[in-house]
């Protein structure tokens, strides 16, 4: 079975686990998102499902799915380009991943490193049966939509091996019924990682060392101006030895499309007060815009929820089809409504 697009299909997500989406997000994945809407039948969710995994309050969880999908918008998604909802919105999410945890071995759920990194940390009587059976909803918000190719980052790539194998044995085992999805590794332009240790990735779990796409100005520029560099005063791109000072660099050149060459020549002779009050410029011009329209849109919630609802009734019509004949090869009774 194949889109009726004309356009290859892709599908991704985004949780809404925190107040504001990263600079790293940005130049990680929505960038790439934004170019992908012109060439692709793209399908982008804000997975509030999976987001509860972890324990969450409700009104906080439904604020940061709205916010969420209020950045999506920011960043340059257009709803008459693509199809942006929340995930909680479409049941078929739901029913389809219950089919297919039906048919993943125990075995085989157990080896997804993400469950076992992140339950040996909370320990296995606080990890939540949700959490183990993530990757597995992960493959019906994919398969569902009949994605040829989901854009993900490297550490992704385990979990959509496992949507291609239970795509495959659904296929051999009930006949042709999903498009077995490419992976599509999204390469970053540049490694974004934290201001305050560069040895790990940005993440919003460490608020200092991280510049959220809804900072304040003052923030912002504080968090940059305080980032750890190093003792020796040349600036130059060294991720072993100038792990901070790069990382800076970095951004520049992610943001602005430049060279490290370029830049290093540019800042041959300058300091590091110079880097860094020119690094912040350079993300201010990026997320200051984006504060402003995610402002102006929050100041209208009714008409935000309605973009989103028409966003879910969209992928509601995508996914019926590719659910009702799941539960037809699995034997299910007619959907009445289908």
């Amino acid at each position: 079975m194949t889109s009726s697009s004309q356009k290859p299909r892709i599908f991704s997500g985004i949780q809404p686990t925190a107040d504001s989406f990263h600079i790293g997000n940005l130049l990680g994945a929505l960038r790439e998102w934004v170019k992908l809407q012109e060439t692709h039948d793209s399908f982008f969710c804000v997975v509030d499902q999976h987001a509860i995994t972890i324990d969450q309050d409700p009104e906080i969880l439904r604020k940061r799915t709205l916010v969420s999908f209020a950045q999506l918008l920011a960043v340059g998604l257009d709803p008459k380009k693509c199809t942006v909802f929340a995930q909680s919105q479409v049941a078929a999410h739901s029913q389809l991943s219950w089919v297919l945890q039906c048919q993943t071995g125990f075995g085989e759920a157990s080896r997804m490193t993400q469950f076992k990194d992140k339950s040996s940390k909370a320990g296995n009587d606080r990890s939540t049966v949700g959490l183990f059976t993530y990757p597995i909803l992960q493959a019906a918000d994919i398969l569902l939509y009949q994605a040829n190719g989901v854009p993900v980052g490297e550490d992704q790539r385990q979990h959509l091996e496992l949507t291609r194998d239970l795509a495959q044995r659904f296929n051999s085992k009930f006949g042709e019924t999903f498009v077995v999805p490419e992976v599509l590794v999204v390469k970053e332009t540049s490694r974004i990682v934290d201001l305050q240790d560069p040895s790990a990735k940005m993440s919003k779990s460490s608020p200092s060392g991280c510049v959220f796409l809804l900072d304040e100005n003052k923030t912002a520029e504080k968090k940059i101006k305080s980032a750890v560099t190093d003792s020796d005063a040349v600036v130059r791109f060294d991720e072993l030895n100038k792990p901070g000072v790069s990382n800076l660099l970095a951004l520049q050149k992610a943001i602005n499309n430049t060279s490290i060459e370029s830049l290093e020549s540019e800042y041959s002779g300058r300091g590091y007060g110079d880097l860094k009050k020119e690094t912040f410029e350079v993300v201010l011009s990026v997320i200051e815009p984006i504060r402003t329209r995610v402002n102006q849109l929050l100041t209208d919630p009714a008409e935000l929820e309605s973009l989103m609802n028409k966003g879910a009734q969209k992928a509601r019509d995508a996914a019926e089809p590719t659910l009702n004949l799941v539960y037809d090869r699995i034997g299910f009774p007619a959907n009445p409504q289908g």
